[in-house]
Protein backbone atom coordinates (compact mmCIF):
# COMPACT_ATOMS: atom_id res chain seq x y z
CA UNK A 1 0.00 0.00 0.00
CA UNK A 2 1.15 3.53 -0.75
CA UNK A 3 0.06 6.69 1.04
CA UNK A 4 -2.59 7.04 3.69
CA UNK A 5 -5.04 4.26 4.38
CA UNK A 6 -8.34 3.68 6.16
CA UNK A 7 -8.32 1.65 9.38
CA UNK A 8 -11.70 0.30 10.48
CA UNK A 9 -12.09 -1.00 14.03
CA UNK A 10 -15.31 -2.77 14.95
CA UNK A 11 -16.31 -4.80 17.97
CA UNK A 12 -18.47 -5.20 21.03
CA UNK A 13 -19.07 -2.49 23.62
CA UNK A 14 -16.35 -1.83 26.19
CA UNK A 15 -13.63 -3.68 24.30
CA UNK A 16 -11.42 -0.60 24.30
CA UNK A 17 -11.97 0.21 20.62
CA UNK A 18 -11.89 3.96 21.19
CA UNK A 19 -8.80 3.86 23.40
CA UNK A 20 -6.84 1.86 20.85
CA UNK A 21 -8.16 3.87 17.90
CA UNK A 22 -7.17 7.16 19.56
CA UNK A 23 -3.65 5.90 20.31
CA UNK A 24 -3.26 4.46 16.82
CA UNK A 25 -4.41 7.66 15.14
CA UNK A 26 -2.05 9.73 17.28
CA UNK A 27 0.89 7.45 16.48
CA UNK A 28 0.15 7.56 12.74
CA UNK A 29 -0.82 11.22 12.57
CA UNK A 30 -4.25 10.19 11.33
CA UNK A 31 -7.71 11.59 12.03
CA UNK A 32 -9.69 9.66 14.65
CA UNK A 33 -13.48 9.40 14.55
CA UNK A 34 -15.46 7.83 17.38
CA UNK A 35 -18.70 6.80 15.65
CA UNK A 36 -20.05 5.45 18.93
CA UNK A 37 -19.92 9.02 20.28
CA UNK A 38 -22.06 10.12 17.34
CA UNK A 39 -24.79 7.59 18.15
CA UNK A 40 -24.53 8.46 21.83
CA UNK A 41 -24.96 12.16 21.02
CA UNK A 42 -28.11 11.46 19.01
CA UNK A 43 -29.34 9.35 21.93
CA UNK A 44 -28.66 12.21 24.34
CA UNK A 45 -30.62 14.54 22.05
CA UNK A 46 -33.52 12.07 22.02
CA UNK A 47 -33.40 11.79 25.82
CA UNK A 48 -33.35 15.55 26.29
CA UNK A 49 -36.41 15.90 24.06
CA UNK A 50 -38.26 13.01 25.73
CA UNK A 51 -38.21 10.92 22.56
CA UNK A 52 -36.68 7.88 24.25
CA UNK A 53 -36.62 6.23 27.66
CA UNK A 54 -36.39 2.68 28.97
CA UNK A 55 -40.13 2.22 28.38
CA UNK A 56 -40.78 4.41 25.36
CA UNK A 57 -39.31 5.35 21.98
CA UNK A 58 -41.02 7.90 19.74
CA UNK A 59 -39.16 6.97 16.56
CA UNK A 60 -41.17 9.26 14.30
CA UNK A 61 -40.45 12.31 16.45
CA UNK A 62 -36.72 11.56 16.43
CA UNK A 63 -36.66 11.01 12.67
CA UNK A 64 -38.46 14.33 12.12
CA UNK A 65 -35.82 16.03 14.27
CA UNK A 66 -32.77 14.54 12.53
CA UNK A 67 -32.25 17.59 10.26
CA UNK A 68 -31.95 19.68 13.46
CA UNK A 69 -29.12 17.54 14.84
CA UNK A 70 -25.62 18.78 14.06
CA UNK A 71 -22.62 16.70 15.14
CA UNK A 72 -19.04 17.94 14.96
CA UNK A 73 -15.68 16.94 16.43
CA UNK A 74 -13.24 19.49 17.81
CA UNK A 75 -9.70 18.61 18.84
CA UNK A 76 -8.94 19.17 22.51
CA UNK A 77 -5.23 19.94 22.77
CA UNK A 78 -5.09 19.23 26.51
CA UNK A 79 -6.72 15.82 26.20
CA UNK A 80 -5.08 14.90 22.93
CA UNK A 81 -8.22 13.81 21.09
CA UNK A 82 -11.30 15.25 19.41
CA UNK A 83 -14.43 15.71 21.50
CA UNK A 84 -17.95 15.58 20.15
CA UNK A 85 -20.24 18.60 19.99
CA UNK A 86 -24.03 18.36 19.70
CA UNK A 87 -25.48 21.48 18.10
CA UNK A 88 -22.41 23.44 19.14
CA UNK A 89 -22.27 22.16 22.73
CA UNK A 90 -19.53 19.88 24.06
CA UNK A 91 -21.30 16.71 25.28
CA UNK A 92 -18.26 14.43 25.61
CA UNK A 93 -18.94 13.76 29.30
CA UNK A 94 -22.75 13.68 29.11
CA UNK A 95 -22.79 10.89 26.52
CA UNK A 96 -20.66 8.52 28.64
CA UNK A 97 -23.26 7.85 31.35
CA UNK A 98 -24.95 4.53 32.04
CA UNK A 99 -28.30 6.14 31.17
CA UNK A 100 -27.11 6.84 27.63
CA UNK A 101 -25.52 3.37 27.42
CA UNK A 102 -28.86 1.78 28.27
CA UNK A 103 -30.61 3.53 25.37
CA UNK A 104 -28.02 3.93 22.62
CA UNK A 105 -28.56 0.51 21.04
CA UNK A 106 -32.29 1.25 20.76
CA UNK A 107 -31.63 4.56 18.99
CA UNK A 108 -28.79 3.27 16.80
CA UNK A 109 -31.00 0.48 15.44
CA UNK A 110 -33.18 3.08 13.70
CA UNK A 111 -32.55 3.02 9.94
CA UNK A 112 -32.95 6.78 9.47
CA UNK A 113 -30.44 7.50 12.23
CA UNK A 114 -27.94 5.08 10.74
CA UNK A 115 -28.39 6.47 7.23
CA UNK A 116 -27.65 10.02 8.43
CA UNK A 117 -24.60 9.07 10.46
CA UNK A 118 -23.13 6.61 7.96
CA UNK A 119 -23.26 9.34 5.30
CA UNK A 120 -21.50 11.79 7.61
CA UNK A 121 -18.87 9.19 8.52
CA UNK A 122 -18.15 8.41 4.88
CA UNK A 123 -17.67 12.11 4.17
CA UNK A 124 -15.23 12.37 7.10
CA UNK A 125 -13.14 9.52 5.71
CA UNK A 126 -13.24 10.25 2.00
CA UNK A 127 -9.59 11.38 1.93
CA UNK A 128 -8.31 8.38 3.94
CA UNK A 129 -5.72 8.86 6.68
CA UNK A 130 -8.39 7.96 9.21
CA UNK A 131 -8.96 5.54 12.08
CA UNK A 132 -12.65 4.97 12.73
CA UNK A 133 -14.21 2.69 15.30
CA UNK A 134 -17.76 1.48 15.80
CA UNK A 135 -20.05 -1.43 15.02
CA UNK A 136 -20.31 -1.43 11.21
CA UNK A 137 -17.24 0.42 9.97
CA UNK A 138 -15.65 -2.49 8.13
CA UNK A 139 -18.94 -3.90 6.87
CA UNK A 140 -20.99 -0.81 5.93
CA UNK A 141 -19.17 2.52 6.30
CA UNK A 142 -15.85 1.51 4.75
CA UNK A 143 -16.17 -2.01 3.32
CA UNK A 144 -13.03 -1.33 1.25
CA UNK A 145 -10.90 -0.26 4.22
CA UNK A 146 -7.31 -1.45 3.81
CA UNK A 147 -7.17 -2.71 7.40
CA UNK A 148 -10.11 -4.06 9.40
CA UNK A 149 -9.95 -5.13 13.02
CA UNK A 150 -12.67 -6.76 15.10
CA UNK A 151 -12.21 -6.46 18.84
CA UNK A 152 -13.79 -8.70 21.42
CA UNK A 153 -13.47 -9.75 25.06
CA UNK A 154 -15.58 -11.73 27.51
CA UNK A 155 -18.71 -9.98 28.88
CA UNK A 156 -17.32 -10.21 32.43
CA UNK A 157 -14.07 -8.54 31.43
CA UNK A 158 -15.85 -5.76 29.57
CA UNK A 159 -18.31 -5.16 32.40
CA UNK A 160 -15.46 -4.92 34.92
CA UNK A 161 -13.64 -2.37 32.76
CA UNK A 162 -16.77 -0.27 32.31
CA UNK A 163 -17.58 -0.50 36.02
CA UNK A 164 -14.12 0.78 37.01
CA UNK A 165 -14.39 3.61 34.48
CA UNK A 166 -17.75 4.82 35.79
CA UNK A 167 -16.80 4.43 39.46
CA UNK A 168 -13.67 6.50 38.83
CA UNK A 169 -15.90 9.24 37.42
CA UNK A 170 -17.99 9.14 40.59
CA UNK A 171 -21.08 7.49 39.08
CA UNK A 172 -23.25 5.45 41.44
CA UNK A 173 -23.49 2.14 39.56
CA UNK A 174 -23.29 -1.54 40.39
CA UNK A 175 -21.28 -4.20 38.62
CA UNK A 176 -24.44 -6.26 38.11
CA UNK A 177 -26.27 -3.53 36.20
CA UNK A 178 -23.20 -2.86 34.08
CA UNK A 179 -22.93 -6.55 33.17
CA UNK A 180 -26.62 -6.66 32.31
CA UNK A 181 -26.18 -3.62 30.08
CA UNK A 182 -23.20 -5.20 28.31
CA UNK A 183 -25.12 -8.43 27.61
CA UNK A 184 -28.23 -6.57 26.45
CA UNK A 185 -26.24 -4.30 24.14
CA UNK A 186 -24.45 -7.30 22.64
CA UNK A 187 -27.82 -8.86 21.82
CA UNK A 188 -29.37 -5.67 20.41
CA UNK A 189 -26.29 -4.73 18.37
CA UNK A 190 -25.91 -8.22 16.91
CA UNK A 191 -29.56 -8.87 16.07
CA UNK A 192 -30.77 -5.53 14.70
CA UNK A 193 -32.00 -5.65 11.09
CA UNK A 194 -30.04 -2.62 9.88
CA UNK A 195 -26.24 -3.00 9.88
CA UNK A 196 -25.93 -5.57 12.69
CA UNK A 197 -22.65 -5.99 14.52
CA UNK A 198 -20.83 -8.75 12.67
CA UNK A 199 -17.20 -9.46 11.93
CA UNK A 200 -16.27 -8.63 8.34
CA UNK A 201 -14.93 -11.65 6.47
CA UNK A 202 -11.56 -9.98 5.98
CA UNK A 203 -11.30 -8.50 9.49
CA UNK A 204 -8.64 -9.66 11.94
CA UNK A 205 -10.09 -10.58 15.33
CA UNK A 206 -8.37 -9.28 18.45
CA UNK A 207 -9.46 -10.86 21.75
CA UNK A 208 -8.10 -8.55 24.44
CA UNK A 209 -9.61 -10.29 27.47
CA UNK A 210 -6.11 -10.91 28.84
CA UNK A 211 -4.19 -8.03 27.26
CA UNK A 212 -3.14 -4.82 28.96
CA UNK A 213 -3.42 -1.53 27.07
CA UNK A 214 0.27 -1.29 26.19
CA UNK A 215 0.47 -4.93 25.15
CA UNK A 216 -2.67 -4.54 23.09
CA UNK A 217 -1.45 -1.40 21.34
CA UNK A 218 1.96 -2.90 20.54
CA UNK A 219 0.28 -5.96 19.02
CA UNK A 220 -2.11 -3.93 16.88
CA UNK A 221 0.48 -1.36 15.79
CA UNK A 222 2.85 -4.13 14.73
CA UNK A 223 -0.03 -5.71 12.82
CA UNK A 224 -0.88 -2.45 11.05
CA UNK A 225 2.76 -1.95 10.06
CA UNK A 226 3.01 -5.50 8.72
CA UNK A 227 -0.09 -5.04 6.56
CA UNK A 228 0.79 -1.64 5.14
CA UNK A 229 3.67 0.57 4.06
CA UNK A 230 3.52 2.51 7.35
CA UNK A 231 6.88 2.81 9.10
Amino acid sequence: MVGKITIAIDGFSSTGKSTIAKALAKKLGYIYVDTGAMYRAVTLYAMNHNFVSLDNFDREALVRSLPSISLTFKFNVDKGFAEIYLNGVNVENEIRTLEVSQLVSKVSANSSVRKKLVFEQQVMGKDKGIVMDGRDIGTVVFPDAEIKLFMTASPDTRAQRRYKELITKGDAVSYEEILQNVVERDHLDSTRKDSPLIKAEDAIEIDNSDLGLNEQFDKIYALVKSLSSIN
